[in-house]
Protein backbone atom coordinates (compact mmCIF):
# COMPACT_ATOMS: atom_id res chain seq x y z
CA UNK A 1 0.00 0.00 0.00
CA UNK A 2 2.81 2.42 0.86
CA UNK A 3 4.49 1.74 -2.49
CA UNK A 4 1.31 2.64 -4.37
CA UNK A 5 0.81 5.93 -2.50
CA UNK A 6 4.51 6.78 -2.97
CA UNK A 7 4.23 6.25 -6.75
CA UNK A 8 1.31 8.71 -6.82
CA UNK A 9 3.49 11.39 -5.21
CA UNK A 10 6.67 10.80 -7.18
CA UNK A 11 7.58 11.37 -10.82
CA UNK A 12 10.89 9.84 -11.92
CA UNK A 13 13.63 12.02 -13.37
CA UNK A 14 13.09 10.55 -16.85
CA UNK A 15 9.32 11.11 -16.70
CA UNK A 16 9.93 14.68 -15.48
CA UNK A 17 12.38 15.24 -18.35
CA UNK A 18 9.93 13.94 -20.96
CA UNK A 19 6.73 15.46 -19.58
CA UNK A 20 8.31 18.91 -19.11
CA UNK A 21 9.86 18.88 -22.58
CA UNK A 22 13.46 18.81 -21.34
CA UNK A 23 12.49 21.36 -18.68
CA UNK A 24 10.72 23.83 -21.00
CA UNK A 25 7.55 23.32 -18.96
CA UNK A 26 9.29 24.70 -15.89
CA UNK A 27 9.36 28.17 -17.46
CA UNK A 28 7.69 30.65 -15.08
CA UNK A 29 6.19 32.47 -18.07
CA UNK A 30 3.97 30.77 -20.69
CA UNK A 31 5.29 27.19 -20.36
CA UNK A 32 2.99 25.94 -23.13
CA UNK A 33 4.35 28.51 -25.54
CA UNK A 34 7.92 27.67 -24.51
CA UNK A 35 7.17 23.97 -25.10
CA UNK A 36 5.75 24.76 -28.53
CA UNK A 37 8.85 26.79 -29.32
CA UNK A 38 11.02 23.83 -28.27
CA UNK A 39 9.11 21.64 -30.72
CA UNK A 40 9.76 24.20 -33.45
CA UNK A 41 13.49 24.40 -32.62
CA UNK A 42 13.81 20.62 -32.75
CA UNK A 43 11.96 20.63 -36.08
CA UNK A 44 14.69 22.81 -37.56
CA UNK A 45 17.50 20.42 -36.59
CA UNK A 46 18.89 19.39 -39.99
CA UNK A 47 17.19 16.21 -41.19
CA UNK A 48 14.49 16.16 -38.51
CA UNK A 49 11.83 17.07 -41.09
CA UNK A 50 12.55 13.87 -43.05
CA UNK A 51 9.48 11.62 -42.83
CA UNK A 52 11.56 8.68 -41.56
CA UNK A 53 12.72 10.85 -38.63
CA UNK A 54 9.76 13.04 -37.72
CA UNK A 55 7.04 10.38 -38.01
CA UNK A 56 8.71 7.88 -35.63
CA UNK A 57 9.52 10.80 -33.29
CA UNK A 58 5.83 11.76 -33.22
CA UNK A 59 4.75 8.18 -32.46
CA UNK A 60 7.43 7.51 -29.84
CA UNK A 61 6.99 10.81 -28.00
CA UNK A 62 3.20 10.65 -28.23
CA UNK A 63 3.27 7.27 -26.47
CA UNK A 64 6.05 8.14 -24.03
CA UNK A 65 4.51 11.56 -23.45
CA UNK A 66 1.13 10.01 -22.65
CA UNK A 67 2.78 7.78 -20.06
CA UNK A 68 4.89 10.56 -18.52
CA UNK A 69 2.05 13.08 -18.56
CA UNK A 70 -0.14 10.55 -16.77
CA UNK A 71 2.50 10.17 -14.04
CA UNK A 72 2.85 13.95 -13.72
CA UNK A 73 -0.91 14.50 -13.58
CA UNK A 74 -1.20 12.12 -10.62
CA UNK A 75 1.29 14.26 -8.71
CA UNK A 76 0.58 17.81 -9.91
CA UNK A 77 -3.15 17.67 -10.69
CA UNK A 78 -5.28 17.87 -13.84
CA UNK A 79 -3.29 18.76 -16.98
CA UNK A 80 -0.48 20.58 -15.12
CA UNK A 81 1.08 23.55 -16.93
CA UNK A 82 4.54 22.02 -16.48
CA UNK A 83 3.57 19.17 -18.84
CA UNK A 84 4.47 20.45 -22.32
CA UNK A 85 5.43 17.28 -24.20
CA UNK A 86 1.98 17.57 -25.75
CA UNK A 87 2.91 20.96 -27.23
CA UNK A 88 6.25 19.62 -28.49
CA UNK A 89 4.63 16.70 -30.32
CA UNK A 90 1.77 18.89 -31.52
CA UNK A 91 4.19 21.32 -33.14
CA UNK A 92 5.72 18.45 -35.10
CA UNK A 93 2.25 17.36 -36.25
CA UNK A 94 1.40 20.96 -37.16
CA UNK A 95 4.28 21.08 -39.67
CA UNK A 96 4.18 17.46 -40.84
CA UNK A 97 4.24 17.12 -44.67
CA UNK A 98 4.66 20.89 -45.08
CA UNK A 99 7.68 22.55 -46.69
CA UNK A 100 10.31 23.31 -44.06
CA UNK A 101 10.25 27.10 -44.31
CA UNK A 102 10.59 29.54 -41.43
CA UNK A 103 7.52 31.53 -42.50
CA UNK A 104 5.32 28.43 -42.73
CA UNK A 105 6.60 27.17 -39.37
CA UNK A 106 5.98 30.56 -37.75
CA UNK A 107 2.41 30.65 -39.09
CA UNK A 108 1.90 27.06 -37.87
CA UNK A 109 3.18 28.13 -34.45
CA UNK A 110 0.70 31.02 -34.26
CA UNK A 111 -2.29 29.03 -35.54
CA UNK A 112 -1.54 26.15 -33.19
CA UNK A 113 -1.18 28.44 -30.15
CA UNK A 114 -4.52 30.12 -30.97
CA UNK A 115 -6.29 26.79 -31.42
CA UNK A 116 -4.67 25.44 -28.25
CA UNK A 117 -6.07 28.40 -26.32
CA UNK A 118 -9.58 28.20 -27.79
CA UNK A 119 -9.71 24.37 -27.98
CA UNK A 120 -12.18 23.69 -30.81
CA UNK A 121 -14.13 20.45 -30.53
CA UNK A 122 -13.09 17.68 -29.94
CA UNK A 123 -10.01 19.24 -28.28
CA UNK A 124 -12.30 20.78 -25.65
CA UNK A 125 -13.73 17.35 -24.91
CA UNK A 126 -10.31 15.77 -24.37
CA UNK A 127 -9.16 18.78 -22.32
CA UNK A 128 -11.85 18.10 -19.71
CA UNK A 129 -10.82 14.47 -19.24
CA UNK A 130 -8.11 13.09 -16.98
CA UNK A 131 -5.05 11.10 -17.92
CA UNK A 132 -1.92 11.46 -19.97
CA UNK A 133 -3.56 10.27 -23.17
CA UNK A 134 -6.18 13.03 -22.90
CA UNK A 135 -3.46 15.63 -22.21
CA UNK A 136 -1.80 14.58 -25.46
CA UNK A 137 -4.99 14.24 -27.53
CA UNK A 138 -6.34 17.75 -26.99
CA UNK A 139 -3.16 19.22 -28.49
CA UNK A 140 -2.99 16.61 -31.24
CA UNK A 141 -6.46 17.68 -32.39
CA UNK A 142 -5.35 21.33 -32.50
CA UNK A 143 -2.22 20.30 -34.38
CA UNK A 144 -4.19 18.33 -36.97
CA UNK A 145 -6.47 21.35 -37.48
CA UNK A 146 -3.39 23.57 -37.84
CA UNK A 147 -1.86 21.25 -40.40
CA UNK A 148 -5.08 20.96 -42.41
CA UNK A 149 -5.51 24.76 -42.48
CA UNK A 150 -1.96 25.22 -43.76
CA UNK A 151 -2.28 22.40 -46.31
CA UNK A 152 -5.44 24.06 -47.63
CA UNK A 153 -3.82 27.51 -47.77
CA UNK A 154 -0.84 26.11 -49.68
CA UNK A 155 -3.09 24.33 -52.18
CA UNK A 156 -5.21 27.46 -52.71
CA UNK A 157 -2.09 29.63 -53.06
CA UNK A 158 -0.86 27.64 -56.09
Amino acid sequence: MEEQSLSKRYVSFVDQLISTGLGAGLSPIAPGTVGTLLGLIIYFIPGFDKIYVILPAIVVFFLWGSYSADKAEKVYGHDPSRVVIDEVVAMWISVLFLPQRLFIAAVAFLIFRLLDIFKPYPASYFDKKNGGLMIMLDDVVCAVYTNLILQLVLVLAR
